[in-house]
Formats: C-alpha cells, structure tokens, sequence
C-alpha cells in the first residue's frame, strides 16, 4: 500500500499505536484505499437502494449495519498521492487517500462515524453543509475537544436533506486542508423528488491545489493562492479520469471547490443547468441553460445534461493558468525578443541554456526539458493529432452511442465522421484588403498632415 509516514516523529508513532486491539474490535474495520484510479460504483449491499455516484479518481467508502445504524470508520494519516504517474506528493488524507472516500447515503439515515487520528496533531471534522446537532458540527473548541494524536471520536447524526456535501478539518483548518484533508458526502433522496431528477450516470469530484516546489514531495502550506499545482480530487490531467456517457444519457456532475479561488467550470459541445447546491436542490423555475458555471471557494455546484452529443468533449476550468502543470509566477514575457547572436553567448556560460518563449509557450507542449526528480511539467498530455498543451485543471466528457449502460470504461479516442473536421484550405491564400487612409480635414489625398501639440498648462 502506497501510504508512507513521511512524519516520522514520535507523535505519529504513539498515533498508530496507541488505539489498543480491545478498542478496535469494536469499530468497523477502516477499508483503506492505495489506487488513484477511478473505483466502479459501489451499489448499496444494506439499506435503503440509491443510484451510486462515480467519484472521479476516487472512491465510495464501504458501511456496516448496526442495529439500523450506518457505521463508517474514517482514518485521519498521512498519506503519499499519486498526483500524476511518476509525480508523487506527500498530504495528509484518510483510509490512504487524499481526498478521503466518499460517504453515500440516503435521506433519513442515521449515520455514525468513527474517527481515528492518526497524524502527528489533532484534528476535527465539520461536516459541510449538514442539519445536525451543535455538538456534532466538527469545529475544535467551539462544539468539541479536538480529537488528540491516537483517539477516536465519534460522530452521529440523522442525514437530514439530501444533496452534495463536503467534510474537512475545522482544527489547523488552513494547514490540514493544504495537506489534503476533504472527502465528498452524497446524501440521496428516500424517495422520488420534485425536484432532483434520475439520471443515468453521477459524477463527483472536489477542486483542491497545492504549492509543490519543483523537486519536492511535500505542499507549502502558508500559500494563499499562489498554487502551482492545480487538481480535480488531488489529480492533474492527463492523470484525470474522462467522464464517460452513453448518448442520449441523462448525467449529473457534482463539483465541490476546496481551494482558495473560485472556478468557473466550462464544458463543450453541450450546455447545463445547475440542478443544485450544498443548500439543497435548485426549483426548476429557478434555472437556466449555461455552459460555465462559477463555483467559488467552499461551494458545491450540481449541473445536469443530457449526453447528445457524441465526442470528446473538453471540460475544464476556464482560468488558463489553472489548466497548467508547475510553472514559475516571475517568468519574464520574451514574446518577440531577437534572440539570434545572444544565444551562443549565454551558452558558454550557461551550457543547458535554452531558447524559449520569444513565440509564445506552444513549444512547451512538445519539449522535453529536463526537468528536476518529481515535477510535473507546465504543459503536457497528447492527443490524437498531437499534444494537448495542457495540466491542472482539465479532462474530457466522453459521449458514445455504443456505450453499454454501467460502462465506465474509457472508449479510447473519438473518430470524426468524414466531413464533420476542420481542415486546411487548399486554396488560394485570402487576399487582406488594406485600410484606407485617412487625411486631416482640407488636406489633399496623399499630402503628409502633421498634428499641432496640445498646449500644456501654461503659456508663455
């Protein structure tokens, strides 16, 4: 399992260990995740039946039934994510990842969490968005103790309304969130609902950032919002999983923003609506068609589509500097430098010096710069017709008619019927017309004007 203690000290030690086998027994056994990828929907083996939802390079964390309670066992530790293949970041997380598994449950259940800490201070868990006692709120020192290094608490509530939700530290709140510490709570209506319709396919994923120094393992945590490494659910494309549909579906897409800036989330080729937020479903009277929607910091967003369109479709957020791997803040513009002579020159003392920039960064998405041990690069993925020129922030919605229902698979790329691509013009080149030149008031065509200067202040 890809979980290594990088706090060695003794603080995490005493954690581990001094939860005794007694006290265990009667917990639920904490299921405990090391894969980025996307996990299949778990279908509800006890309790009331849901549609599952599919948490994007995520995964839905497993209950027990006791005595028509639903127990879960969240483990706060620190954690090793797989952020992108061969890009590795020390967080802090739960059952192995970062963010956490995600809770699904339905509209009147009571639920009872355990939580064991297991970092190397205490910490709590505010429940985002729920209707319950004061007491189980999760803010340290205001509705509770902080739970120590090696204790478990224990939550318990009635899942009161449904709809999309979050749970995060409210103790150290801005270093354990900067490690890593979030999971997505999904409560499902009990029974049909006015306004939350069925859908065939249910996407969740949080929005959440890092400052990486490249080289390094482990995030900056006193960055307000100067993060470099921008990511759906701890992961960067190409490492995020496509969203995948069957034409025709109807597919609901649950966005939860954790970083210290809002997003506004794009899709193409087809349009939405918000069906919902972390207060609960939006009236239908209340919507309207978009393609982007804002979803600022500690927001949930709800949209809905029907999947008519068949293609790869890009879905990203609409902030360019967030569609980016690690890149400096304080690189000079050299757009239109003449480089031509200054080269060799730089290079004699600067053997590895590069040119780069004086055309724009589309180069980057093609080079491949050395770079130092674990970092990820500014711009990377490849498509069909060559590289995407992208990071951070970005995947694709996959629609196909073939699809079978319940298939998450990725269907590989899209081929374009014949006719339907852009394509060069073989032609001959367009003529650019000139604009016309315009003289001053009583001056003949041609004829050079000149411009008397304004007077300025005084005169003399």
């Amino acid at each position: 399992m890809n979980r290594r203690n990088f706090f060695s000290g003794a603080a995490t030690a005493v954690a581990a260990a001094s939860v005794s086998r007694v006290a265990l027994a009667a917990l639920p056994e904490p299921a405990m995740q090391s894969s980025a990828d996307t996990a299949p929907p778990l279908h509800p083996p006890t309790g009331r039946p849901y549609n599952p939802v599919v948490t994007l390079n995520g995964w839905t964390a497993p209950w027990r039934m006791n005595a028509g309670v639903k127990e879960f066992h969240l483990v706060a530790e620190p954690v090793v994510r797989e952020v992108a293949p061969g890009f590795m970041v020390n967080m802090w997380g739960y059952n192995g990842q970062s963010p956490g598994p995600t809770i699904e449950v339905v509209e009147g259940d009571r639920v009872r969490i355990f939580v064991t800490n297991r970092l190397p201070e205490h910490s709590t868990i505010h429940w985002h968005g729920q209707r319950l006692p004061n007491g189980m709120d999760g803010v340290g020192g205001l509705n509770q103790p902080a739970i120590p290094p090696g204790k478990t608490f224990v939550y318990e509530f009635v899942a009161r309304r449904p709809g999309t939700f979050m749970y995060h530290p409210h103790a150290d709140e801005m270093v354990q969130m900067a490690m890593g510490m979030m999971g997505l709570w999904i409560t499902h209506p009990k029974a049909s609902h006015p306004q939350i319709a069925t859908v065939q396919r249910d996407y969740a994923f949080l929005l959440n950032a890092f400052d990486v120094e490249p080289g390094s393992m482990t995030p900056k945590v006193n960055t307000m919002l100067d993060h470099n490494i921008w990511c759906w659910n701890s992961r960067v494309f190409p490492a995020i999983s496509p969203l995948v549909a069957r034409q025709g579906e109807r597919v609901r897409i649950r966005v939860g923003n954790l970083t210290m800036t809002n997003h506004p989330i794009h899709i193409h080729g087809h349009e939405f609506e918000v069906t919902g937020t972390d207060g609960g479903p939006v009236p239908k009277s209340a919507r309207w068609p978009e393609v982007t929607t804002d979803v600022a910091v500690g927001q949930m967003r709800q949209i809905e589509l029907i999947a008519d369109e068949p293609g790869d479709w890009a879905l990203h957020c609409h902030k360019s500097h967030h569609t980016m791997g690690a890149m400096g803040h304080d690189v000079p513009t050299m757009i239109g430098v003449d480089h031509r002579g200054l080269v060799g020159k730089i290079q004699k003392i600067v053997p590895d010096y590069m040119v780069m920039g004086e055309r724009g960064m589309a180069d980057m998405g093609a080079m491949e710069m050395p770079l130092p041990d674990n970092t990820f690069p500014m711009m990377t993925g490849t498509g069909p017709y060559g590289p995407l020129e992208m990071g951070g922030m970005f995947t694709t919605f996959k629609v196909r008619a073939g699809l079978a229902a319940g298939d998450y698979r990725d269907p590989g790329d899209y081929t374009q019927p014949p006719g339907t691509q852009a394509y060069e013009w073989q032609g001959a080149p367009a003529s650019t017309p000139r604009p016309a030149r315009t003289t001053a008031p009583g001056t003949a065509p041609g004829a050079a004007s000149a411009r008397k200067p304004a007077a300025s202040g005084h005169q003399h």
